[in-house]
């Protein structure tokens, strides 16, 4: 028989694939693993008689209407144990989950589940939800490659630094508040100040080689608005967008937030300058306290649990550069600043972890100033490494003439301020109207940074 194979290489194969098959066949156990609901209250099911990792996926048995057997299945995450007891938070609301129903694991690691998640150049122009899944009806995205959500942090010092400016075609950005290649940058504001057409515009406008958008717990209409009208359809042809609306589980959020950023990653690894796009960091900071509150965590720091500031670096620091000659992320991340307190805990903590912050004034967008960035308010940490020193004293030179200005606006609007006393507040009264008008600019105007230096030179007389 081993001589006949021997000279059959042929049955020789087939005879080893079968050998493969059956080892695999002989290693599936002759049982099925299942525990079963003991309680559901809110959004928390709790499950004993498994012994299933922290973040593994499980599926719940469901009864479908008018049925009397469980025929539907409901996936759902292990987010929190207690002795013998799972908690189970599912992806999507559910009906027909009765006393006792079977609940069944999926896969032996936490990331089984995740493993359906498209990734790559496909995804291009599309619209997926949390899981993955289109939402654009334009076909499935079955030949994508998949990957895990989870990936190996990097190490840091392997990162190649920050040294090259990006454009973001936003005069007052380029100009001012100077982004880097590989920075991330927070975009703070209350609700209505404009901080979606100005995310809208860095999208059509910024030298990226591929968009990330991720729409995290906005309103439903607000993501067709913002793909419509704000991305358009220059943006979406290089665009993914990650949309998981206000009315998803929290879980479909934090999952959202972080598909987003894996898509970036992919991109990334491939080689690619990517703009991640994060609209809202907030939201994604209050789908985990709505988890952690769920399963029983203590409230800290003005309600929200202590995981909710450990979950927000981990999101955040998977953005930035790649090691030296690979691709980047650019990441844009909105924080709301409710009742446009600088003060909240979220934005305190995101101020905290990202490479500065733009903050949007609702007095400069009630004013009709756009876009209304407060530019004394503002920072970018990388500013000082990625422009020149001219550009430098241009932008020491601008601030010190507006923020000299705005000190002194009271005496100026009741006629107390008189010229020939300060010769620097009256330069900043005789340049003022252009200082405003360089920090305006039009939502189709695309300002490049070499335009927008030019204009700030212009601004302040400085022959380049």
């Amino acid at each position: 028989m081993t001589e006949a194979l021997a000279h059959n290489p042929h049955q020789a194969r087939w005879q080893q694939t079968l050998q493969h098959v059956r080892e695999r066949v002989d290693s599936v156990p002759g049982y099925r693993t299942s525990g079963r609901v003991l309680r559901a209250t809110g959004m928390v099911i709790e499950a004993v008689g498994l012994r299933v990792a922290l973040g593994n996926a499980c599926r719940i048995e469901l009864l479908s209407p008018g049925s009397t057997e469980a025929t539907r299945y409901a996936e759902a995450e292990v987010v929190g144990f207690a002795g013998e007891r799972l908690f189970l938070m599912p992806l999507s609301e559910i009906s027909g989950l009765m006393p006792g129903a079977r609940v069944f694991p999926l896969g032996d690691g936490p990331d089984h589940a995740a493993r359906r998640f498209p990734l790559g150049a496909s995804l291009l122009g599309r619209v997926v939800d949390g899981n993955g899944q289109p939402l654009d009806g334009q076909g499935s995205l079955e030949a994508a490659p998949r990957a895990p959500l989870a990936t190996p942090p990097l190490n840091p010092l392997a990162r190649a630094p920050i040294e090259e400016q990006i454009d973001v075609g936003i005069r007052a950005i380029n100009a001012l508040l100077s982004v880097g290649r590989g920075q991330r940058m927070g975009l703070f504001a209350g609700s209505g100040v404009g901080k979606s057409v100005l995310l809208g515009m860095m999208a059509r406008y910024t030298a990226a080689d591929v968009i990330v958008v991720g729409l995290i717990g906005e309103r439903g209409r607000e993501v067709q608005d913002f793909i419509d009208n704000i991305l358009g359809p220059e943006g979406r042809q290089r665009a993914v967008v990650v949309a998981a609306p206000a009315d998803t589980s929290p879980l479909q959020r934090l999952q959202g937030a972080a598909y987003a950023t894996r898509l970036a990653e992919d991109f990334r690894d491939q080689g690619q300058n990517v703009l991640l796009i994060m609209d809202s960091l907030t939201r994604y900071a209050m789908a985990q306290r709505e988890i952690a509150l769920a399963i029983g965590e203590p409230p800290a720091t003005k309600g929200y649990p202590p995981s909710v500031f450990a979950k927000i670096p981990s999101l955040v620091e998977r953005a930035g550069n790649a090691e030296r000659g690979k691709g980047s992320i650019t990441a844009f991340y909105t924080v709301l600043t409710e009742g446009d307190d600088q003060q909240d805990p979220i934005a305190d903590s995101a101020r905290a972890i990202l490479d500065g912050h733009i903050v949007l004034s609702r007095t400069l967008a009630e004013a009709g100033h756009y876009p209304a960035i407060d530019i004394e308010a503002s920072i970018s940490r990388a500013m000082t490494h990625i422009i020149d020193e001219p550009q430098l004293q241009m932008t020491q030179a601008f601030k010190q003439l507006f923020s000299r200005y705005q000190r002194n606006r009271d005496l100026i609007s009741v006629g107390a301020y008189t010229p020939g006393h300060d010769p620097k507040l009256d330069e900043a009264v005789q340049r003022y109207p252009k200082l405003e008008a360089f920090l305006q600019q039009r939502i189709h105007e695309n300002a490049s940074i070499q335009a927008s230096r030019q204009a700030l030179g212009d601004t302040l007389g400085v022959r380049q």
